[in-house]
């Protein structure tokens, strides 16, 4: 857990300086928005294909050949799904090049109020869209690795495309017309050296092997059938993305810029804890349910689900209060001006409340992949997009931009609650003893850090005024101390770190 989470830190930390580079180069105008939309697509089809669907379905069952059939059967499976997923994503990755300038409508038909918006979207989606073919190769790889828990490559390889963006804003832009296309060939390029970068990896394991077709084959079929239903709910979760998507076009220049902006912010509390600890707790669960260990399973949940709170309750809280300096200090330079501040602070602010549901579901839905139940969160997953949906088309006539965001937290918390409530009812998890003390323990120390964070932050004003120094050196000083004040409290009611400790090792 430790390993994942410096390594998704580092990636996160890599994605926000190519974020900031991004808005001092680029700003939230029509041209990032192109960007942002071209890129979303075969971003939606990397989490349907690799991270969503396909994974869910694949890391049960290659964690059950890898524990009861041995090497042999393990990399015959790898060998036929590779196969299977390169011939899928070739097909995918041609049609998208073909069909590009129709999927800008699919993507934000209200770009064609803005002459030139359209045509720019489409040149670009044409470089990126081969990028689903490499990255979800990546994220087989990436399966396959933490079931033998390898995950530290895994966890770094998002870096490569952090730096690739990065590299080509800054040597690439001044060469090309418009300058914001860069920012797509560095998409091309990062999957590409990301799927380089797994190679060795998988080679030293063994599991470098030969794609194969054999769809007759009974791993394979089972991959295939359990990706049946998974499909439908992480497809549900991206149409709704897609759908917001629309909106935000509809909205005009910049909404989709500033919600992606903060969404980035969010997403680094979020990768940082519910990825890695999700990453964990796949293999780790499936182990647990193949070796008909209940016990084992949900003490592990347990663990997972209290570690998250203990985390990312105080990681939305800092969110909501320090938006305006860590927007401020991150990105208002350049092109990024007040006005894109306060914007971006509006999303920020709807994005942060469901920001431990969202980190939540990256454990509880965990649960159910385990045990090779797709279809209930499935279901969940479907309910709470019509939710999602319905709240944000009431907002948006009322708080624009925000309205998206914040009917984006109230979607994921009806997910959040129905698969915790479910795991419960089907037995699946049994809360251990002293969870209203371990929570009311977290509260008092909630509020001593939001009152810490009030204080230490000062007036907004400052922070949209002060110098580049002055705002870093403030930002770390008032994290650090809002950070000390928290764990102190923590630690004087009887927290220990000893206590959240667990190694979940081969052996097990």
């Amino acid at each position: 857990m430790t390993t994942i989470s410096a390594m998704t830190l580092l990636s996160r930390v890599a994605g926000l300086v190519r974020e900031t580079l991004k808005a001092v180069l680029f700003g939230a105008g029509a041209q990032v928005d192109a960007f942002e939309a071209a890129f979303r697509l075969p971003n939606l089809l990397r989490r349907l294909f690799a991270e969503g669907a396909f994974s869910q379905a694949f890391v049960p069952v290659l964690a059950e050949y890898q524990r009861q059939r041995g090497l042999d059967a393990t990399r015959e499976l790898v060998s036929k799904t590779s196969g299977l997923l390169m011939l899928a994503l070739l097909a995918v990755s041609v049609v998208g090049v073909v069909a590009a300038p129709w999927l800008v409508y699919v993507l934000a038909g209200g770009f064609a109020k803005t002459p030139g918006k359209v045509e720019l979207t489409a040149m670009m989606i044409r470089i990126v869209f081969p990028y689903i073919f490499f990255v979800s190769l990546v994220s087989l790889a990436g399966a396959v690795l933490n079931v033998y828990h390898r995950f530290a490559i895994p966890a770094v390889t998002p870096v490569l495309l952090n730096l690739s963006i990065i590299g080509m804003a800054l040597f690439l832009s001044p060469h090309v017309d418009p300058p914001v296309l860069a920012l797509a060939w560095g998409v091309a390029l990062g999957g590409l050296a990301q799927l380089a970068l797994q190679l060795y990896p998988l080679f030293k394991l063994g599991m470098l092997v030969r794609p194969r077709f054999d769809f007759r084959d009974e791993g394979v079929r089972r991959i295939l059938k359990i990706m049946g239903p998974a499909i439908l709910g992480v497809s549900a979760a991206q149409i709704s993305i897609l759908i917001n998507t629309q909106l935000a076009a509809w909205l005009g220049d910049g909404r989709i810029s500033w919600i992606t902006y903060a969404d980035r912010l969010m997403e680094f509390p979020s990768a940082l804890l519910g990825v890695a600890l999700g990453t964990v707790l796949l293999p780790s669960l499936a182990r647990h349910h193949s070796d008909a260990d209940p016990q084992r399973y949900s003490e592990l949940l347990d663990w997972g689900l209290r570690l998250a709170l203990l985390l990312a309750l105080p990681a939305a809280l800092a969110l909501c209060l320090l938006a305006v300096p860590l927007i401020s200090t991150l990105y208002q330079y350049g092109h990024f001006s007040v006005q894109d501040v306060w914007q971006t602070r509006a999303a920020l602010l709807g994005y942060s409340i469901g920001l431990p549901a969202l980190i939540l579901i990256k454990i509880l839905a965990p649960g159910f992949y385990a045990r090779q139940d797709m279809k209930t969160p499935v279901r969940i997953a479907i309910g709470s997009i019509v939710v999602t949906q319905i709240v944000a088309v009431s907002l948006m006539f009322h708080i624009g931009h925000a309205g998206l965001t914040l009917a984006t937290s109230v979607g994921a918390s009806c997910n959040a609650a129905l698969l915790f409530y479910l795991l419960r009812r089907k037995g699946a998890y049994t809360p251990h003893a002293g969870w209203w003390k371990f929570l009311g323990k977290i509260v008092v120390a909630l509020v001593v850090f939001g009152v810490a964070l009030h204080f230490l932050a000062d007036n907004a004003e400052l922070w949209l005024q002060a110098s580049l120094r002055v705002k870093i050196t403030r930002l770390l000083m008032v994290m650090a101390g809002g950070g000390a004040v928290y764990f102190a409290v923590l630690w004087g009611l009887g927290f220990r770190l000893r206590d959240f400790n667990r190694k979940e090792d081969e052996a097990d």
